[in-house]
């Protein structure tokens, strides 16, 4: 993009003649060659292009792993020993985890075209005096963009010309209401949200008309620093791939250096052939690498990702699902993911008392009062009148759902007429509007005129508290009856009602002779009516309530970070639950601070207004930099870096952007706060199968590769060979590991902490375990092939023993390991779940065919066993369950006598 014009004060602080002279153009447009030199000076009104990675080096980059590296190499020392089945089945493996990270990942750049999609394909411009219809990218600056009720801004304009313009701003700021314009300049630190004579480009006009002077266009406009934004971050790696990197390179690196150790020592002091001691090693290196473990690694993902799809939830990058799991902090946008979306009218104020209203959103069940103070009425009447009447909204009933044609507030007000017991459609039948006067933002009130059919007359008013009590000088009383009007006593509800967060409107009255056809500015210079004031809010979700609550007894922070006001976000975050409600930081505050600041004000306050695309960014990064896994919610396009930056982006499907969605790793399909909850256990549930799946796998390779260490290192033939081995690593231990990835949450899972983030992978628990696990397995391969073979069955028979006996303790392991803390001696222990019985007696048939099956019996040269050496496996089994159950014991009194 080239240079665009330069002002030394921002836009919308100076004045519309300032900004004429800047920008050197008229009242009456651009000419044609004005218009083609700009063009050429500052290009097309378009979003720059980003060129997306070929194919090719997207599918490359899947093999960068150390874990696949591993499974390359056992791919490359079974085919030197000429077992090109297993060298199949293993490159099998490679590809699959592949291909699902190639479709699973690659697509956060789209978050950039779904942006460009927002502008505005065509703008109305006023050009030497002349309306004119054209492609939105031949915008320039200086240009006159006219605005009305429906279009999308195609660019930033300065506001010269507004006629009741409201533009919906939520996208940028998240307000869940349109905000009022006006050609008034403002102060130059206003946030986006209070720069009332601006309209940027992406927003939508909900109603009004104007004419505004092109400012910006192109990647220089808001929308466009979005789009910058989000085009210099990269898209961070999950804890859990981080730390499967770490655990797979020292693994590798003990691999060899074991091999080389092993390799050496048989060298120096044993006495077989050394290409007969290279071939026992490269056994060695087979039975230490898990090769089943990235498989397992994929299988538990994908599940958690089909589980958290019957939530309502679409995960994006598969890896992340296991991320929520340690997610510590959630920074949650306010609009449409904490709250409906949806304005309601949540208090009333007659007679200057004041009366809560009930329900939710824009459905219509709910009343005016409770059961300690039931308003007056008398004043209901009017009060639903003016609701009705003094209004343009339309609702649309479609299935369950209820949408508001027009103005969210008008809206509301519809709502509240139908809590009131007004039949709303027979009283715009009875009476009809004759004349208008439109809201304006100067007059800050719009007026109806309204006849009945019995000869009867009535001007409505509904507008700002302050205006209208200029207008008043009366009110009506508890029996319907006039009093002059106490502007005091109202002035003060208002201000009670605003300090709850509410949005402030208030309705008046003046009755008038049916001979008046005709409303003026001047009809309403006295006699006017006060009948009340009500108080608006975006309501916050019930459910949203509810998960939050969970969030804090599972040890997560919630955190609101909205571009709404202050006092709105404090009222929202105090009825949603949220923690440090007394201490509000807005995004004047936090350009102030350093990053070191920040990072303290970061993780001590919980609520913050007014903030910008960079101020989200900013928070996201530093709660990062303390260590902390971040969630970040959001639906809007302001919300797009933030959600691409943290840890774990969620956005909201329903309501959300375009934008927002392709930068996240998360979709919710409900946009239900309750579901990022569900989303979080998933996660924790996940983390703890695959360490039950990990716990699982590494003390078997342990017990096989040590099985083999002992063999060369005293002289004994090998009790397995690597063939027998890689069946026992790619088969029986997948499918074993498998059920694993099936089991459900644990009962207590969202009363614990948040793990670490930077925790090892292998923690001291996990190490004793392995080599425990290793040591049993390495007595039960001995003692069956050392028996076998003084039993004088042969070695074959001998070997085929000890992998019978290998996997029957892998079986009874199966069961130990569900629950690693806990006994598993129990009838929820020995029933287990479906899916456990399921992969043993799969891996128990797999087991008689590679013992019986002549083609097995010939590629792994095994041989038939009778049933009394059979035997001898399972009660290998039974034995490590047993020394596993008395080692819980041991580890972990019971908690019943605390000993």
């Amino acid at each position: 993009m080239m240079d665009q014009p330069q002002s030394s004060r921002p836009w919308h602080a100076q004045p519309v003649e300032q900004v004429y002279d800047t920008l050197n153009c008229t009242s009456s447009g651009l000419s044609p060659p004005e218009v083609a030199e700009r063009l050429a000076r500052y290009g097309e009104n378009r979003l720059p292009g980003v060129k997306p990675r070929p194919l090719w080096r997207r599918l490359l980059a899947q093999f960068q792993h150390v874990l696949i590296y591993i499974l390359l190499v056992a791919a490359t020392v079974t085919a030197v020993l000429g077992h090109w089945l297993d060298t199949s089945v293993i490159l099998a493996v490679v590809v699959l985890q592949a291909v699902v990270g190639f479709i699973q990942e690659g697509r956060a750049e789209q978050a950039l075209a779904a942006i460009r999609h927002m502008l505005a394909p065509k703008a109305t411009v006023w050009r030497k005096g002349e309306r004119q219809r054209i492609d939105a990218a031949e915008l320039v600056p200086g240009d006159l963009l006219l605005l009305e009720a429906g279009d999308r801004v195609a660019a930033d304009v300065r506001l010269d010309q507004v006629h009741g313009l409201k533009v919906d701003e939520a996208l940028l700021t998240g307000e869940s209401v349109a905000v009022d314009k006006s050609v008034e300049a403002q102060a130059e630190d206003a946030p986006l949200g209070d720069r009332l004579g601006m309209a940027y480009s992406g927003t939508l006009v909900r109603a009004g008309t104007a004419r505004g002077i092109v400012v910006a266009t192109g990647e220089t406009t808001e929308i466009g620093r979005i789009s910058g934004l989000l085009d210099t971050l990269t898209v961070l790696q999950t804890p859990l791939l981080e730390q499967m990197n770490r655990f797979a390179k020292y693994l590798s690196l003990v691999i060899v250096l074991a091999g080389a150790m092993v390799f050496i020592a048989g060298w120096l002091f044993g006495s077989r052939p050394p290409v007969e001691l290279f071939m026992a090693v490269v056994a060695l290196t087979v039975a230490a690498i898990p090769e089943g473990l990235p498989a397992i690694l994929t299988i538990t993902l994908a599940i958690g990702v089909r589980r958290m799809a019957t939530r309502q939830a679409v995960v994006r990058r598969m890896p992340v699902i296991e991320t929520l799991g340690a997610v510590s902090v959630i920074c949650s946008d306010k609009t449409g993911t904490l709250t409906r979306n949806e304005m309601m009218v949540a208090a009333v104020v007659l007679a200057g008392r004041e009366y809560p209203v009930s329900g939710d959103g824009y459905i219509v069940d709910g009343r005016i009062g409770d059961v300690a103070a039931e308003p007056p009425a008398p004043l209901l009447e009017p009060l639903a009148q003016a609701a009705v009447l003094c209004n343009d909204a339309q609702l649309e009933h479609k299935g369950d759902q209820i949408q508001v044609l027009g103005d969210p507030m008008e809206g509301a007000l519809l709502v509240l007429a139908a809590k009131a017991g007004l039949d709303t459609k027979a009283c715009s039948g009875q009476w009809p509007r004759v004349d208008e006067i439109p809201f304006d933002a100067d007059l800050r009130y719009m007026a109806t005129l309204h006849h009945d059919h019995q000869g009867h007359g009535v001007i409505l008013l509904k507008g700002a508290p302050e205006r209208l009590l200029t207008l008043c000088d009366s009110q009506l009383d508890e029996q319907g009856g006039v009093q002059p009007l106490r502007p005091e006593q109202w002035l003060q509800q208002v201000e009670i009602l605003a300090e709850q967060g509410l949005r402030v409107l208030a309705l008046a009255r003046k009755p008038v002779a049916a001979s008046q056809v005709v409303l003026a500015s001047d009809d309403l210079a006295s006699g006017v009516q006060l009948i009340g004031i009500v108080g608006l809010m975006d309501p916050p979700r019930q459910e949203a309530m509810e998960a939050i609550a969970e969030c804090h007894q599972a040890g997560v922070r919630v955190k609101m970070i909205t571009g709404d006001h202050a006092l709105t976000a404090r009222a929202i975050a105090a009825r949603l639950g949220l923690r440090n409600t007394e201490r509000v930081a807005t995004g004047q505050e936090l350009d102030g601070l350093d990053d070191q600041q920040l990072l303290a004000l970061a993780q001590e306050v919980d609520v913050f207004a007014r903030t910008s695309p960079e101020h989200k960014l900013r928070l996201v990064q530093a709660l990062q930099s303390a260590h902390g896994v971040v969630a970040m919610t959001g639906d809007g396009v302001n919300d797009a870096p933030a959600l691409k930056r943290a840890d774990v982006g969620i956005a909201m499907g329903v309501k959300g952007s375009e934008a927002a969605r392709e930068a996240s790793d998360i979709v919710l399909l409900d946009d239900n706060f309750a579901s990022i909850a569900a989303a979080v256990r998933e996660g924790r549930t996940v983390y703890a199968n695959l360490k039950k799946a990990i716990s699982f796998l590494l003390p078997i390779n342990g017990g096989e590769a040590a099985s083999l260490v002992v063999a060369l290192l005293i002289g004994l033939t090998l009790p397995i060979t690597a063939l027998q081995i890689l069946w026992v690593n790619l088969v029986s231990s997948v499918v074993l590991a498998m059920g694993l990835a099936f089991e459900p949450a644990e009962p207590d899972v969202m009363r614990k902490p948040p793990r670490s983030a930077r925790a090892a992978f292998l923690d001291s628990f996990l190490v004793w375990r392995i080599v425990l696990v290793s040591l049993l397995f390495l007595g039960g391969i001995f003692a069956t092939f050392q028996w076998a073979l003084h039993a004088g069955l042969g070695e074959g028979a001998a070997r085929t023993l000890a992998v019978n006996t290998l996997v029957a303790m892998e079986v009874f392991y199966l069961f130990a390991v569900r629950y690693l803390d806990s006994p598993a001696l129990t009838l929820r222990g020995v029933l287990g779940t479906p899916t456990v019985w399921i992969v043993v007696l799969a891996v128990t048939a797999l087991q008689l065919a590679f013992t019986y099956s002549s083609p097995m019996q010939a590629l792994f040269a095994t041989e038939s066993l009778g049933l009394w050496p059979l035997i001898l496996a399972p009660l290998a089994g039974v034995v490590v369950l047993l020394v596993l159950e008395l080692e819980k014991r041991v580890r972990r009194p019971d908690p019943r006598t605390g000993d």
